[in-house]
Order: C-alpha cells, then structure tokens, then sequence
C-alpha cells in the first residue's frame, strides 16, 4: 500500500510541475505591490502572529503559484476576506506584474517556531520528510520538492514560512475552507493529521533555510 500511495502522488506531482512562466514586469509590480505592503511587508516577508491572522512570506514564491493563488482569491475559488479587497484593486496584468516582483525578491526566514521543543521539531520533521504512513500521511516533500523548497507551479516553497501561515492552512484544508490545491491532495494529508501534527510541522518548516523559487 506505502509503494501504491507513493507512486500515486509522484504521478500527481510530476503532472503538475511543469513551469509556465508569467510575464510580468517586476518594476510595475513593485509599484502595484504598495497595496500588499501593510500586511506583506515592503520586503515580502510578511508576519507571524501567534493567535491571530498571520500573513504569508511571499519573498522567493514561484510567480506562477502567486499568480494563481491571487486570480483564485479574486475569482472566489480560494476565500480569503482579508485578501479580497486588495486583489479586487489590481488588474490581471497587475497580478502578473506583483507576482514576479515579489518572485525575484530575496527569500526571508520564517518566524513562529522559536518555542517548539526538541519532541516537537522531531515529529515535525518526521512528518516533513519521511511522513506518518501508519497514518498514510505522505511527507510534506514528496510534492513541495525536494528540502521543501516548491516544485512547479502548484507546489510551494514551505520551507522558511511563517508557522502560524502553515498551520492556518493546514487547518483551512482540513476544514474544507480552502481546497484549490490539485486533485485535493492537500485535504488527503491535511485531514489525517491532528493539531499536534499540524503545530510540530508548521514550527519544523518554520525554521528550515529559504531559497530563492525555482
């Protein structure tokens, strides 16, 4: 069964890998980009905040994947009322323009994962890397790439996010709230997992090195 789980989301991953590159000038997006900055920061690294909203690092993202994680929020396919009022004020070729800006910016580190244990980075390592297949949680690597650092379009880099990001959307997919990820592969995992999952891999994740996206 592990042999027939991992061969199905390799198959998946790789179908979904493909770059198709969004054409967007960085220099308009900069100017675009003014709107994101109160919650995203002038250098996209956004913000952890522990028992509240925390706002995603954009720095280093694919520009394919921002691109489309900002035409699903402005088309209602991903709900994001915080976003909404933002997104609706950029045209599509603004949308191309914020997310390359933001792509060719340097990757910052996460924050949130400060005050978890040793038992805690363990587990959340294990599930990052190695995954839980007693519980068939495959590992957070098999489709966001290799040291998570993203792989393609619909994969992100989730190494070096903010804890409190990951674990919101661990929690989002788990829900049902949020599920324009492929196949609703993010729900397959997300589901299987419990709050002490969700929190050790979110802190684990959280303090891993960033890269610039691929």
């Amino acid at each position: 069964m592990k042999s027939q789980v991992i061969t199905a989301f390799a198959t998946l991953t790789f179908s979904f890998t493909a770059a198709h590159g969004v054409e967007g000038d960085p220099e308009a997006g900069k100017q675009a980009a003014a709107v994101c900055q109160s919650c995203h920061q002038p250098d996209g690294s956004g913000m952890n905040i522990p028992g509240g909203e925390s706002w995603p690092k954009l720095a280093g993202l694919n520009a394919s994947y921002l691109y489309k994680q900002l035409v699903d929020v402005k088309e209602g396919t991903r709900k994001s009322p915080t976003m909404n009022p933002f997104v609706d004020m950029l045209n599509e070729q603004q949308l191309k323009d914020v997310s390359v800006y933001y792509s060719q910016l340097p990757p910052t580190g996460g924050k949130g994962g400060e005050s978890a244990n040793d038992e805690q980075l363990a587990r959340g390592k294990k599930l990052a890397t190695d995954g839980d297949w007693s519980r068939y949680i495959v590992p957070c690597s098999s489709c966001h790439g290799p040291g998570n650092q993203g792989a393609g379009d619909h994969f992100p880099a989730i190494a070096g996010q903010h804890a409190g990001y990951i674990a919101d959307q661990l929690r989002a997919w788990k829900s049902g709230k949020r599920d324009n990820d492929p196949q609703h592969l993010m729900l397959a995992i997300a589901e299987r997992m419990n709050d002490e999952d969700i929190i050790a891999v979110s802190a684990w994740l959280s303090r891993q090195p960033a890269k610039p996206a691929k």
